[in-house]
């Protein structure tokens, strides 16, 4: 069972940044349940709907798609982040290895988990139209400048 949700949404404006309360659940076990930054992470994550991704926490942020999926409330993938590398396997899963990224060396496998490729695209999918709504009408600068637009054109490009 794959259980991803994200609650209590806001908007940091002296950071820019978008935070919620994250609460991740693989097969019983927490992974995560606290508050963090959403959108620095986000068009990874949805792009991990339907490709394979390998997260580099140290990437440019104009190389989005290796930004980890969560990071601190602050929105800084090197201060501290939740990485995730994700596998489509074909036979209707996905396989998420927990990662703990380190400069510089390889990363060390945390977890290893497999889960529903149906219900993890759905669920990723929504929070990506709920982050949307919730940032329409703001006047919101992401570090990343085209975030939205790389999340359209994700969710439009979607089969």
């Amino acid at each position: 069972m794959f259980e991803l949700t994200y609650n209590g949404w806001s908007w940091d404006s002296d950071l820019q940044i978008i935070q919620a309360d994250v609460k991740l659940e693989i097969d019983g076990e927490v992974l995560i349940d606290e508050p963090l930054c959403v959108d620095v992470g986000l068009p990874a994550l949805l792009l991990s709907t339907r490709s394979d991704v390998e997260p580099n926490r140290w990437s440019a942020p104009d190389r989005w798609q290796c930004i980890p999926f969560f990071c601190c409330g602050c929105g800084d993938p090197e201060c501290r982040a939740y990485s995730f590398r994700v596998k489509h396997m074909g036979d209707g899963t996905l396989e998420l290895t927990e990662l703990e990224e380190r400069e510089q060396e390889s990363s060390k496998e945390l977890g290893l988990y497999s889960v529903s490729a149906d219900s993890y695209k759905e669920q990723v999918v929504a929070i990506a139209k709920k982050y949307l709504d919730f940032v329409e009408g703001l006047d919101y600068r992401p570090y990343f400048a085209d975030t939205v637009k790389v999340i359209r054109e994700l969710l439009t490009a979607d089969p």
